[in-house]
């Protein structure tokens, strides 16, 4: 019996790619942006595609063990999104902006 397209696992190299791209415009998006909103989707971003990598190299091994991972993984993001959506409202109410390259000075 001849494997159908319904039938056929998607590679890994697909999931490796699409993790590398994903990656890849995060860091562009760290790296080269100056609002704090974006650097933090960025961040967001990057960490999604580490789990990609995780969930695709767990489906190539046949393993649950990347899944367990993802999970972990995705409790720290939510965690990192919470405090950073708190540093950025704490610095948006005290400079009235988002703009890292104006945070050259920060007092308690």
């Amino acid at each position: 019996m001849e494997p159908t397209s319904a039938t056929m696992p998607i590679p890994v190299d697909w999931y490796l790619y699409l993790s590398a791209v994903l990656f890849l415009i995060g860091a562009v998006g760290v790296l080269t942006r100056r609002n704090l909103f974006i650097i933090l989707f960025s961040i967001e971003l990057m960490m999604n595609a580490v789990n990609l990598n995780l969930v695709g190299f767990s489906r190539f091994h046949e393993d649950m063990l990347g899944h367990n991972f993802v999970l972990f993984t995705m409790a720290i993001a939510a965690a990192e999104a919470a405090v950073g959506l708190a540093i950025a409202v704490a610095l948006f109410r005290n400079r009235q902006t988002l703009m890292v390259d104006l945070f050259t000075r920060m007092k308690g």
